[in-house]
């Protein structure tokens, strides 16, 4: 199947509108359109369920519910895919085919086993402790396990490059999810809340079950090793780490700004800062498309320059891989300063729209104080994403790790500080966490660019290493004894 990066480079190649608008809506559906619609798809059930007029306990208890269910299904994702991209790209490399299907089984298993570890003791707390409805818990439990599933289920999905099977899986989800809300609210009255939470849980379980049988029929062979992946976890344990602490950067903050004070409780449960949280939600997407620049960057340019010098490694003239290597650099720093000038422009935009239109719709006092700081974050956040990104192709494992746990460090100790300020400066620490990180990326790039022929050309060995007992030092059996007797007349 095509790649999409032909898609968009061709769109973007003949220069016209049309084909310009074409080429973005290609490089948004590869990217944020899942997220769009889901993020429109539950706001469609505000407006159709009259959400305003529910209690405020229980929307709190509902808008915690599904927010804990979005941070934590991701973070028990986030360690696997890396690796098993890792995995995956090998094996095509090889042409071993029949061991992605059992990989992606196997490595369901594994992601189901780490929710069940994080979901049943809260959840069981949640019912214990807390008082929740056991059916409400339930069911609570059952998205997180089917989110989970569809977080996991879309890196496969990205490998047979049919980006647009995604969205339209995402779609179909979001169908099912009007009509489920629909039908349980009116036709068996249940709550809204709760007709909410059952219809999400069917999305999320048809968007599940949808990527898992196209997955098993796009990959059709399977030789059975359900665990063939695990040696690359030992080996690639960077990579998980260095996903793992992105995303938990991304809410650490949130998770500080939890223990304010005026924090607010559900059911001994679910805490949550919400003017915290409204204003990080509109600073994330104030900033998402840069997501788009960068994937369109990467598949129209960056791929090709890269593919290009490692051909020329493979048996190329010493000229060749040197022109091939500053072509390479070069656009990666245009790539770098290219996606930083287009987001700016971009989020200044809509920063504007949203200061000027916000406040219309109830969004305004504290909300609208926090968000100049965090939109300035996430700004940088997403550029630190990049510059991970051209890690990852680099294969430098440590200095992704490197910034990453130094995103995650600074974000935390300057949100502990920044509790103390006022709510202007709330953000703070989400910006300098993301600034130092990406500072940290910039200059690994840079080490990368100045030692790249050490990191290709003096890796590896001639002879395979083993691990194992040392032989024995005897090359040829000899009896001193004899050698030391004079031989007889």
């Amino acid at each position: 199947m095509a790649s999409i990066g032909k898609s968009i480079k061709k769109s973007f190649e003949k220069k016209t509108i049309s084909s310009t608008l074409f080429g973005i809506l290609i490089s948004t559906l590869t990217t944020v359109a899942p997220m769009l619609l889901v993020m429109g798809g539950i706001l469609l059930l505000y407006i159709l369920l009259d959400y305003n007029s529910v209690i405020y306990s229980e929307r709190v208890l509902f808008t915690c519910s599904v927010l804990y269910i979005f941070i934590f299904s991701l973070l028990c994702t986030a360690p696997f895919n890396p690796v098993l991209s890792r995995y995956i790209t090998d094996k095509i490399f090889e042409e071993q085919y029949d061991t992605i299907l059992p990989c992606y089984f196997g490595g369901l298993f594994i992601n189901l086993i780490t929710c069940c570890i994080v979901g049943i003791p809260f959840y069981l707390y949640s019912c214990i402790v807390g008082g929740i409805d056991p059916v409400y818990t339930l069911t609570c439990y059952i998205t997180f396990i089917a989110l989970g599933m569809t977080f996991y289920s879309m890196l496969f999905l990205s490998i047979t490059k049919d980006y647009s099977k995604i969205s339209l899986f995402f779609l179909l989800g979001v169908i099912v999810m009007v009509g489920a809300a629909l039908f349980t609210t009116k036709i068996l009255h249940f709550s809204i809340t709760y007709g909410m939470l059952v219809a999400i849980c069917f999305a999320f379980m048809t968007i599940a079950i949808s990527e898992c049988a196209y997955i098993k029929g796009y990959f059709k062979t399977n030789n059975e090793s359900y665990f063939g992946f695990l040696p690359y976890f030992k080996e690639h344990w960077k990579l998980a780490v260095t996903n793992l602490l992105y995303f938990l950067g991304m809410y650490s903050h949130n998770f500080v700004f939890w223990s304010l004070p005026d924090h607010v409780t559900a059911r001994n449960t679910y805490i949550c800062y919400p003017p915290y949280d409204m204003a990080t939600c509109i600073a994330m997407f104030t900033n998402i498309s840069a997501s788009v620049i960068l994937i369109t960057q990467i598949e129209l340019h960056f791929h090709e320059r890269y593919k290009a010098y490692s051909e020329s490694v493979i048996g190329g003239r010493l000229i060749d891989i040197n022109k091939a290597k500053n072509r390479m650099f070069s656009l990666l720093s245009y790539q770098l300063m290219d996606v930083v000038r287009n987001q700016f422009i971009i989020s200044v935009l809509l920063y504007l729209l949203c200061v000027v239109f916000l406040p219309r719709f109830g969004f305004a006092g504290q909300v609208m104080e926090m968000y100049p700081c965090l939109a300035a974050g996430y700004f940088v956040i997403f550029l630190l994403y990049s510059c991970i990104i051209f890690l990852f192709y680099f294969n430098d494992e440590a200095g992704a790790l490197m910034t990453t746990a130094a995103f995650v460090l600074v974000t935390t100790i300057a949100s502990i500080f920044a509790k103390n300020l006022s709510s202007i400066w709330y953000g703070i620490g989400t910006f300098l966490g993301a600034f130092t990180g990406w500072i940290i990326a910039y200059h690994r790039l840079r080490w990368v660019e100045r030692n790249l022929d050490e990191h290709i050309f003096c890796k590896g060995s001639l002879i395979p290493a083993k691990h194992e007992n040392m032989p024995t030092s005897v090359v040829f059996p000899f009896d001193i004894t004899e050698a030391q007797e004079p031989k007889k007349q």
